[in-house]
């Protein structure tokens, strides 16, 4: 499948980094953005007692991440021209699959061919400083730093240009970021 314009960026990295952050600042300033996929899975999944948890059913987590990049996708594509930035995408759940130890299912591998960003992705490095655990955040800054080496060897395989993000407050990433990413679209 086409991507419609190159204009699908992604914020990728290990939980912690300060991605959502980010996220939140590029929506403040009026552009377009589509939520990560973990955090609203595991928010609804213990509201309704549903197992699709990371430390219930691991694979059926992943299945509703691939679900949730996919609508956030297609959302973007019917929505209005112009960039729009996604914490998170569709390769990202290969990434957790393998940190998993789990197969990586044939319609998974498909759907992040198939489903592609700009070629840019941004990559947000591990940041030990700014790390904290939470209700829906329990890995360890281990885990974050594994999670990071997965989804960013995910994405360099696919062929996306990886763009480490400075270990700067959020108003210098959120430049940093425009710089490479709006211009991109023009």
């Amino acid at each position: 499948m086409q991507n419609d314009c190159d204009r699908f960026f992604v914020l990728t990295g290990g939980p912690g980094s300060g991605k959502t952050t980010l996220i939140e600042a590029l929506r403040a300033n009026g552009f377009a953005t589509a939520t990560e996929a973990g955090r609203g899975i595991i928010r609804d999944q213990a509201a309704i007692g549903g197992p699709a948890l990371p430390w219930r059913d691991r694979a059926l987590f992943a299945e509703l991440m691939l679900s949730w990049e996919l609508r956030s996708w297609h959302a973007a594509r019917a929505g209005p021209p112009g960039p729009i930035f996604f914490d998170r995408g569709v390769p990202d759940t290969i990434g957790y699959l393998r940190l998993c130890g789990l197969p990586v299912p044939d319609h998974v591998a498909s759907a992040a061919k198939k489903f592609r960003y700009a070629g840019r992705v941004f990559v947000s490095p591990p940041w030990p400083e700014i790390f904290i655990q939470d209700e829906e955040r329990k890995q360890t800054p281990d885990e974050a730093e594994r999670t990071f080496r997965s989804v960013t060897g995910v994405y360099a395989e696919l062929g996306y240009e990886l763009v480490p993000l400075p270990l700067a407050p959020v108003e210098e990433r959120l430049r940093f970021i425009l710089d490479r990413a709006v211009l991109a679209c023009t």
